[in-house]
């Protein structure tokens, strides 16, 4: 720094990881007029949203369902932006269908006559205590969304405060508990208490406030960006850029800088030194404090504490390409969900015993049906993810072996769905939870950072400010408000609750990121 600028703020921050988390950060941080660098290990922007092209194949490589579009309105508005300008959002009717064994199916959609009738296909009984689940869901998106989400929850108190409504709504009950009281038949019970599985959660013990998902589809809809996520990704990059922001790829962080209890910057892998007294961590908090901080001690999420939490199940995931299938399979839609011949039992055995099953439930994503973008014309593009056990276990899966074993396990099952697919099949890639592992950097393999149960949220997961170091800050999956799409880019909303705007005698002549 130039004796001209020494008395000057120093607004010079860095980010690690250009994840969606980690972008939204980089955007809030510009729109104060900070001078944001961001750091990211993969080839382009996106981390878990991001994707892969392969013989003309887009393969989105992790979130695929778009909820809750207004958190990005919302931070495009406040970077003096227009979303819909930058990415073409498209409503899906119906969201999903999710299908079991004996050939029923439910379709999900915001229509309540629609749905109504979904429930009464299943069981006509049922209609009532559906009814009664809706209105359970309200209730709890008051609290749990528009209470909690977009708030800093690092004080003890913000949580203490919300635990007499929490107790009211018996929060203590799992949302799978919660669904069998007010449904009876087992497949309903499944349609309305799968979807904490989409952010990590073991639906038999998350809290039943996820209900709240339930009225986030019906109210605002589901959506799928074109282009895929990662055209999101790529205009929250652009609007970095236009801020002024850098973001550099393939570059990855080693290390978190502190001195005298302050952070100071960051250290690449390849021994480059980054100097800023802003850091915001987008990787995982699990990877974070066990790696970034390493050399430091920790005062809260030591390394004994990180192996004793629970964390997200890992992801078998099938990216593949089908020749000349455009026509084909006319009933199957957007998202599917395949069932297999057991919930709760297949639950244990992915979150409780760390068991990878014979058995199976299937999420197929075709992105073609929407997005003749995502494949060759008259091509297919398809994404199937399986939920396995994280490689954290003692008898943790050898992916390497069992690999090709569970793929045939999985073609078995999607054959019932898609006869003859294999001999289309032109291009595939899988992803493993050794896949994630390497390639985001996740603690053991798993697919959304930490758990959400209710003792590792809010107050009790890592926080968005670090208790380690002034002027370090976490986004992301693993931090409040947790995984998921809207989870993500709201605590980027929280961080800017915390780090305070610059004045405005700052905002020229402060040095651009600098190497030392």
């Amino acid at each position: 720094m130039t004796d001209s600028t020494k008395n000057q703020v120093d607004r010079r921050a860095i980010v690690i990881g250009a994840g969606l988390g980690g972008l939204s950060a980089a955007m809030r941080l510009g729109a104060k007029g900070y001078h944001v660098t961001v750091l990211d290990k993969l080839d382009r922007a996106g981390g878990r949203g991001s994707s892969i092209t392969q013989d003309g194949h887009r393969f989105d490589l992790g979130p695929t369902i778009v909820t809750v579009p207004q958190v990005f309105e919302q931070l495009w508005a406040d970077c003096g932006r227009d979303f819909r300008k930058d990415v073409d959002l498209r409503p899906l009717d119906p969201f999903y269908e999710v299908r079991w064994p004996d050939g029923t199916s439910f379709k999900a959609c915001s229509d309540d006559e629609r749905m109504f009738e979904e429930v009464r296909k299943i069981n006509p009984a049922d209609l009532k205590g559906y009814k009664k689940f809706l209105k359970d869901s309200h209730a709890r998106y008051v609290v749990g969304f528009e209470g909690m989400v977009a708030k800093p929850m690092h004080r003890l108190w913000e949580t203490i405060k919300v635990l007499p409504k929490f107790a009211q709504l018996r929060a203590d009950r799992s949302i799978y508990a919660h669904a069998a009281s007010r449904v009876k038949d087992e497949r309903l019970r499944m349609a309305l208490s799968f979807h904490p599985l989409f952010i990590g959660g073991d639906p038999t013990h998350v809290t039943s406030i996820y209900a709240l998902v339930g009225h986030l589809e019906k109210e605002y809809g589901v959506h799928y960006a074109m282009g895929g996520v990662q055209a999101i990704a790529d205009a929250m990059a652009n609007a970095v850029r236009a801020q002024g922001g850098v973001i550099r790829h393939e570059v990855e962080a080693d290390e978190i800088q502190i001195k005298n209890g302050a952070a100071t910057g960051v250290t690449l892998t390849n021994g480059e030194a980054l100097t800023a007294p802003l850091v915001i961590s987008n990787a995982d908090a699990g990877h974070t404090y066990d790696r970034l901080l390493r050399n430091h001690t920790k005062k809260r999420w030591t390394t004994r504490k990180l192996k004793k939490s629970r964390w997200s199940m890992g992801l078998y995931v099938w990216y593949f390409g089908t020749k000349g299938t455009a026509d084909q399979w006319p009933d199957l839609g957007h998202h599917t969900i395949i069932n297999g011949p057991r919930f709760t039992g297949l639950l244990r055995d992915i979150f409780m015993k760390g068991k990878l099953s014979d058995d199976m439930s299937l999420y197929i994503h075709r992105p073609s049906i929407t997005d003749l973008t995502a494949a060759p014309a008259g091509d297919d593009t398809f994404y199937v993810l399986s939920p396995v056990p994280h490689i954290g276990w003692d008898n943790a899966v050898d992916w390497e072996k069992e690999e090709p074993i569970y793929r045939e396990k999985v073609a078995a099952e999607l054959e019932k769905a898609m006869p003859g697919f294999r001999d289309k099949i032109s291009t595939e890639l899988v992803f493993t939870p050794e896949t994630f592992r390497d390639r985001y950097l996740s603690p053991n393999g798993s697919g959304f950072s930490l758990e959400p149960r209710i003792l590792q949220s809010a107050w009790f997961r890592p926080h968005n400010v670090s208790e380690e170091a002034r002027g370090l800050f976490l986004v992301g999956a693993g931090t409040h408000p947790g995984a998921g799409l809207p989870g993500v880019v709201s605590s980027a909303e929280v961080l800017a609750k915390l780090v305070p705007d610059l004045p405005v005698e700052t905002m020229e002549n402060t040095p651009r990121m600098a190497a030392e």
